[in-house]
């Protein structure tokens, strides 16, 4: 059936111009594009993923935040593969999630790495008198409960944050950019959608150093995924930061200097993790290659 009318074909069997198709193509492989799309799958995998259990279940059912943290991870999954698979068309196997006897010794240096990067802000705050440590007679009953909190750190904010902004969108903006120029991007932008997080940040100052925090954390999570050429070391920054929050708590914590210690400890860390990239990277890069 053909409609003919002015200028335009109302063929049923018409087929895109090639000229349409690379526009198209062009429009969702941009790096602005492919960034605007990472962020709205940030606030999707979170709210969507989390709101069957905040529909079915109470907030103080033992349940709650282990189904919730699932959730997030797994439509964390579920949305950034659609994303890759239809809008910007890369192959699963380039997000960084090589399967190799390498993961976990990664995953558990990255968090070594961020727990350290806590522990040593923590320790010059409680040395300038900004913060003091939490009493041993409190910390230790929360102990056999540290696992659980690490498992639920790490499947409801490391792993589903990391393989979207360490994994997905790292690849993608590297065909377009440089290495550092896609640091650069996926720290900031990662680090300023925390100004709308929960913290202890009272004044304005404080909530800008608590996004420059979130920046300097990204900066050592995209470090490490530079050095490995995957996400699980990034995975392991990440979830180490928790960690070693939950390690070594502190308390009467004058806030805005504490983070400004975390973003030098992070940052330092962030340059450690670069200064042994060369042969690290070509080794995590090589590795990927083979598992594809």
């Amino acid at each position: 059936m053909i409609l003919v009318m002015p200028g335009i074909n109302l063929r049923s069997d018409a087929r895109p111009s090639p000229g349409f198709l690379a526009w198209a193509s062009m429009r969702i492989t941009h790096p602005v594009w492919v960034v605007l799309v990472a962020v709205a799958v940030m606030f999707a995998q979170v709210i969507g993923g989390s709101a069957p259990v905040t529909l079915l279940l109470d907030p103080g059912h033992p349940l709650y935040r282990p189904l919730g943290t699932a959730a997030i991870t797994l439509a964390s999954l579920g949305l950034i593969y659609l994303v890759r698979r239809f809008l910007h068309r890369r192959p699963w196997r380039d997000v960084g999630l090589a399967r190799s006897r390498q993961a976990v010794p990664h995953l558990l240096a990255g968090l070594l790495a961020g727990a350290a990067a806590v522990a040593a802000s923590s320790a010059v705050s409680v040395t300038l008198g900004v913060a003091t440590w939490v009493p041993w007679d409190q910390l230790r009953p929360q102990l056999p409960y540290l696992p659980i909190a690490i498992a639920l750190a790490l499947l409801g904010q490391a792993f589903p944050e990391e393989l979207l902004w360490r994994g997905h969108l790292f690849d993608t903006l590297a065909d377009r950019l440089s290495p550092r120029v896609v640091l650069l991007v996926t720290s900031v932008v990662f680090g300023s959608l925390h100004i709308i997080s929960q913290s202890a940040a009272d004044t304005l100052a404080e909530r800008l150093l608590y996004v420059v925090q979130a920046i300097a954390l990204g900066f050592a999570c995209g470090a490490a995924r530079l050095r490995t050429g995957t996400v699980w070391m990034a995975v392991g920054v990440h979830v180490g930061l928790h960690t070693g929050n939950m390690l070594l708590p502190t308390q009467d914590i004058r806030y805005g200097l504490q983070l400004v210690t975390l973003i030098c400890t992070l940052s330092v860390t962030a340059l450690l993790l670069l200064r042994g990239r060369g042969k690290s990277e070509v080794r995590g890069a090589d590795h990927a290659r083979g598992m594809r």
